[in-house]
């Protein structure tokens, strides 16, 4: 056989950052030659497909197939983990666990839910998506009539606006990836653009909001600028294909892509327009926190540019020293991810990660970097820049225009401040454990 294929001497290969960190250009060496060296995998020889001995599973015929397909049981601790379990009358909260999944699009059955009173069983025969107020022409849509109207997709992620709220405590909140950020997913979102509506109603020229309504019981409503409404806003009647989950909306929901995760208003049954915000309960309390000077954060919408390492990860071994990728998800509300860079020493020396193409704007974007790990303490972080420029701010940032907390719990709802997008730092100790840490 020509040319050299032989593995590469992984001990040799280029270290551009402190602590064991690679060059991204290394996915590059094949496939085969970094499976070898990545720590806990092996490759079989060409001769072990012979020696193959029939397992149970291939001596029998195998389960009937399901009307609707679920994951293997062996993936049973692949879940969302619950708030409220036993659906108590008030807010609950289903986590997406980013520590167990790859890849950037969310499956629907692990796609983060808040409900505030519950998921209500809406008939799709009767459900009505009204469109009035300064208007020239009021109109009611049924799911039939949307359904006929020119259809489009945006791949885009929806994040609540207290995602990550932990990281305001004082002092490191230990928890997974999914008790952190796991208020935060992706996935491809098909339905009419809400432009479409409202030039077939006509808006007023004064209108410059418009208030979604949705048929909850607590009517839960969010003022939306006219501006965002024209420009990529969406009616989403399919998540990742299907017909939206309950618990995401069904039989419709408002999408704003990039904007934070109460204003995409779920089980949508009115669209108001109006020359002035409402001042809803949850825009005027729980999303208008008081910063330290003393003034509301109130109504900036954007979710800002974020990232965070999912592998390795509280929960998340390192089983000895070798080879490792360490990967995670970036994201903005300003478009595509340009760049992500990962430290290993706490951010005394950075390497740029490889990104997992396509990258979408306003959608999660995987990042990747290989790492060969000496055995000793290092300390992980991942920073991340978009196309519009901007740039993940520090901890020390964030805390200084957002204030913190000395309260040091999980759920979100006990923290006075939203938007937190500033770096996650893991720790991983000499033993392989990794745990939450401010570095």
């Amino acid at each position: 056989m020509s040319g050299d294929r032989r593995t590469p001497k992984w001990n040799d290969l280029e270290v551009v950052a402190g602590n064991g960190l690679l060059d991204r250009r290394v996915f590059l060496a094949g496939g085969a030659a970094f499976a070898a060296a990545i720590t806990g995998y092996t490759l079989s020889e060409p001769v072990a497909a012979q020696q193959l001995v029939d397992a149970p599973w291939s001596t029998t015929a195998g389960l009937p197939i399901p009307d609707y397909g679920v994951p293997s049981r062996f993936e049973k601790l692949v879940a969302r983990t619950l708030s409220n379990p036993s659906g108590a009358p008030r807010t609950q909260h289903a986590r997406t666990p980013h520590q167990l999944l790859t890849g950037t699009f969310t499956p629907n059955g692990l796609h983060f839910v808040i409900s505030h009173s519950g998921n209500p069983d809406i008939d799709p025969g009767t459900h009505r998506l009204v469109v009035h107020g300064m208007v020239k022409r009021p109109l009611s849509f049924t799911l039939d009539a949307l359904g006929r109207y020119p259809m489009q997709s945006r791949m885009t992620f929806i994040e609540c606006g207290g995602n990550s709220a932990p990281l305001f405590s004082r002092e490191p909140v230990q928890g997974t990836a999914q008790a952190l950020h796991g208020l935060g997913s992706c996935a491809e979102w098909t339905g009419v653009m809400l432009s479409t509506l409202l030039e077939e109603a006509g808006v007023d020229p004064a209108a410059t909001w418009l208030v979604a309504e949705g048929a909850d019981s607590l009517a839960v409503s969010r003022s939306v600028p006219i501006a965002k409404a024209m420009d990529d806003a969406m009616i989403a009647l399919y998540q990742n294909g299907e017909r939206l989950r309950p618990g995401n909306g069904y039989p419709m929901r408002l999408l704003l892509p990039g904007w934070e995760g109460n204003m995409n208003v779920k089980w949508l049954r009115r669209i108001k327009l109006v020359d002035m915000p409402a001042m809803s309960y949850y825009e005027s309390r729980t999303y208008a926190p008081i910063l330290p000077n003393g003034k509301a954060y109130q109504f900036y919408f954007l979710q800002e540019i974020k990232s965070f390492i999912t592998h390795p990860s509280p929960g998340l071994s390192l089983t000895g020293p070798g080879v490792y990728e360490i990967s995670g998800i970036a994201y903005s509300g300003n478009g595509r991810i340009a760049k992500v860079m990962v430290t290993a020493d706490g951010g005394t020396s950075w390497a740029q990660a490889a990104l997992q193409e396509p990258v979408h704007p306003k959608a999660f974007t995987r990042f990747r970097v290989p790492w060969r790990w000496d055995g000793t303490p290092a300390v992980l972080q991942s920073r991340a820049w978009d196309e519009a420029g901007n740039v993940q701010p520090t901890r020390a940032q964030i805390i200084a225009q957002r204030g913190e907390t000395a309260t040091a719990v999980t759920n979100a709802a006990a923290f006075p401040s939203q938007h937190y997008n500033g770096p996650t730092s893991w720790a991983v100790g000499p033993g392989g454990d990794v745990t939450h840490v401010y570095a």
